[in-house]
């Protein structure tokens, strides 16, 4: 899935002449937008309002996101590598008994402790099995939207079960599950771009505000009105992909709906003051299951090739000391916790909740002011199936669910080393220039611009998954890709670079002592009863 994430962040002063201090935040994600489809990649998909914000702002020409949904979703609000989370092991799927866990402090839960109004807004996706792991209790005032990962879009139903909600705690603070039968028919994109307009008008500008505006657009189902496929995208062939129309209105209805949330900005006297940053996810699907182009990049959502997991990526602001150019340090999706939390001013020892490592660095100097960070290494996945235990526990039964850093790591240090990885384990690496991936994992090309057909790229050493009706998969082999000179990663010259191979294999075994173990898959079928999604598990 890809989420496109749009932060806006609207500041009040400054630390230290440069950092915004305690700014509004309105982040905005969109689920599975391909890399090339905004209109200032030359995409024939109409983006005015995000084209707009990139060529006054800063596009993020480097930022690295995690090839699927939840993994990308429990990164950033947690500001922690999916090794560490637990996440590294994939997407949360419906009925599936896990979560983002407890001991997590997210961004809402961070910025609510100094003084924010906190909203989400849309797909959430990050756990829903017990009442604990759902937004409001996981930082937020307000959650208006679905639990799962995707849903269709006029009916807000996943498998025939409702899944669309307003949660809060009433005057009295009790909780509240609102659950939104009276909005059946009406398109979720444009209910979840209203919803922030009224809570931007409505906002007390007494305490700063932090909005999280996470689209399911464009994931699929493609699913959107013949009239927007009308208005929108006369211009887009259905050859050789005949839902392609439908995905470009998608993201055109959701471009429509940010540009209203930035005029409620403005009407609100608000805007000067705003730092806008927009993301995606992971890329678009790729191959004739998709809609989406990743052009020129290879792959696509659930592969480690760039085009799953470098995407849509920008900040626009007035507060920007430098806009109009493209940065192309080496951040990631953990760094904008670590942001907000200078932003915000927060000190974590003032607070009882222990805070664990952050994975990510404040970027907002190097954003701001085009400054290196010195950053020479992002790690995309490790995954080994070493590190999955034969429990089937609740993950919130298990001590390490509530212990420190200190505690987990030295559980972990009792596993197995890996020096030499298991069939079937797979990790990847960005160290400087070169980019690493080794075991198995998804094979996927190359599409061209504009289209989802398959680019004439082939190598004797590369299966196409799209020429097989069962993805086809690498198995036990090392890549090497130098991407100042192979960014479309065409020409694997692990052979000639033993030296680069060994380097960067030599460092998973220090990113195994970062690693969270967990449980083996625990499945219930509880969740959808009475036709809605609900969590099912009492943690009491």
């Amino acid at each position: 899935m890809k989420l496109l994430l749009i932060v806006l962040l609207v500041v009040v002063n400054y630390v230290g002449g440069t950092t915004p201090s305690r700014p509004n935040i309105v982040m905005i994600l969109a689920d599975d937008m391909g890399y090339q489809d905004v209109g200032f990649r030359d995409s024939n998909i109409l983006t005015p309002n995000m084209d707009r914000l990139a060529t006054e702002g800063v596009i993020l020409e480097n930022h690295y996101v995690m090839p699927q949904c939840s993994p990308t979703r429990s990164s950033l609000l947690s500001g922690r590598h999916a090794i560490r989370t637990g996440f590294w092991k994939g997407n949360i799927k419906p009925n599936e008994e896990w979560g983002l866990r407890l001991n997590e402090t997210t961004i809402p839960e961070m910025l609510r402790r100094n003084g924010y109004a906190t909203h989400g807004i849309g797909k959430w996706h990050c756990g829903m099995y017990t009442w604990d792991h759902t937004p409001v209790k996981r930082g937020f005032d307000t959650f208006f939207g679905l639990y799962l990962g995707a849903q269709k879009y006029f009916s807000h139903k996943r498998s025939g079960v409702l899944d669309f909600r307003s949660n809060y705690y009433d005057e009295n603070g009790v909780f509240q599950d609102k659950l939104r039968r009276d909005l059946d028919g009406q398109y979720n994109t444009r209910l979840f771009s209203d919803e922030a307009v009224n809570l931007i008008t409505n906002h007390d500008e007494t305490n700063p505000l932090f909005l999280y505006l996470s689209y399911t657009a464009p994931h699929n189902p493609y699913d959107v009105s013949k009239k927007d496929v009308s208005n929108y995208a006369k211009g887009i062939g259905n050859k050789p992909n005949k839902v392609r129309p439908k995905y470009a209105a998608m993201i055109s209805v959701m471009d429509e709906g940010i540009g209203k949330v930035v005029e409620s900005l403005e009407e609100k006297g608000i805007m000067n003051n705003t730092v806008i940053v927009f993301l995606s996810d992971n890329g678009a699907v790729y191959g004739s299951a998709g809609a989406g182009s990743n052009y020129p990049l290879r792959g696509g959502k659930h592969s480690m090739f760039e085009g799953g997991i470098k995407t849509v990526s920008l900040v626009n602001s007035p507060l920007l000391n430098k806009s109009g150019y493209i940065n192309t340090n080496l951040l990631e999706v953990t760094d904008w916790y670590a942001t907000f939390q200078k932003m915000a001013g927060d000190d974590p020892a003032q607070h009882g909740k222990p805070q664990l490592p952050l994975d990510g660095e404040d970027i907002w100097d190097t954003i701001s002011n085009d400054t290196p960070l010195g950053r020479e290494e992002v790690l995309v996945n490790l995954y080994l199936q070493s590190m999955i235990q034969s429990s089937r526990a609740y993950e919130f039964l298990e001590k390490r669910d509530v212990e420190t850093e200190e505690e987990e790591k030295e559980e972990v240090d009792g596993i197995e080393s890996v020096a030499d990885m298991n069939s079937g384990d797979n990790f990847a690496l960005r160290w400087k220039n070169w980019k690493l991936l080794t075991g198995s994992f998804l094979s996927q090309g190359w599409i061209k611009q504009n289209q989802v057909e398959k680019d004439t790229i082939e190598t004797d050493e590369y299966k196409d998954s799209s020429k097989e009706k069962k993805a086809k998969k690498y198995k036990d082999v090392t890549l090497l890709f130098n991407l100042e000179d192979d960014p479309r990663e065409t020409n694997n010259v692990a052979e000639q670079n033993p030296d680069v191979v060994k380097i960067m294999m030599d460092k998973i075994a220090g990113y195994q002592e970062q690693m969270t173990p967990v449980n083996a898959w625990k499945t219930s079928k509880k969740g959808k009863k009475g036709g809605v999604w609900r969590p099912w598990v009492d943690r009491s």
